[in-house]
């Protein structure tokens, strides 16, 4: 079974029901079962819980052989410019604190394979007490419906001495948070372009970056991105 992002989601959520299910995370070794009470491995397990879970389901998938490089899966198996799908989580007390990509290898990545940008997000929301994890809320967006301007750059980056390392998100779900989610993948392109300015490392080479992009993404996509 072939599905985009968005209908795996729709069949995640809507058909499975997965939102306000609980697991329980335990490990074995010989005749030693403990609990898992630590959180730093709920994210890779609900990957593979994922991953067993569209086999389960006979929905068409490939997985990246490389675990350290995007995408995560192609949906699309036979088109691998199509159906790239990111998987995240983060606990639901504490915020979004993971990495949407690294600031640098994103920005080089567009210059090539700049349909990337229409990749989708599977985020996760998991409440854990004990070994006991709640699946408290699903989405899947788009990485402009994530990230969102900050009060140092125009798009949110973690930032540790003057180095820009990754793109952070913005907690896109919560009304009173102060900086929204880009509205368009064109606003999305326009703020890193202008934190390539004004960031010192890029700042001098930033000159046809943009224009690279667009015409890279037109190349693949045929359509032509109008940004500001």
């Amino acid at each position: 079974m072939k599905l985009t992002g968005k209908e795996l989601y729709s069949k995640l959520v809507d058909d499975y029901k997965i939102i306000g299910e609980k697991g329980v995370i335990n490990f074995s070794l010989k005749n030693l079962t403990i609990s898992i009470e630590t959180k730093d491995t709920v994210g890779n397990l609900l990957q593979e819980w994922l991953k067993a879970w569209m086999m389960n389901e006979k929905i068409e998938f490939e997985e990246n052989n490389n675990s350290q490089t995007f995408p995560d899966f192609h949906l699309d198996k036979h088109n691998q410019k199509l159906g790239l799908l990111e998987v995240k989580s983060f606990d639901w007390d504490r915020g979004p604190g993971f990495d949407l990509a690294n600031f640098d290898s994103y920005c080089n990545s567009l210059l090539e394979s700049s349909y990337r940008i229409d990749s989708d997000y599977l985020i996760f929301a998991y409440q854990m007490k004990g070994s006991v994890i709640t699946i408290k809320n699903v989405w899947i967006k788009k990485i402009w419906e994530l990230a969102c301007p900050s009060g140092t750059y125009p798009i949110k980056v973690q930032e540790k001495k003057s180095v820009i390392y990754n793109l952070r998100p913005s907690t896109w779900y919560s009304e009173r948070t102060k900086f929204k989610p880009f509205a368009s993948k064109e606003d999305f392109l326009a703020a890193i372009n202008e934190t390539r300015y004004q960031y010192p490392q890029t700042r001098h080479t930033n000159g046809h970056w943009l224009k690279n992009v667009i015409k890279n993404y037109q190349e693949h996509t045929g359509i032509l991105l109008k940004v500001k």
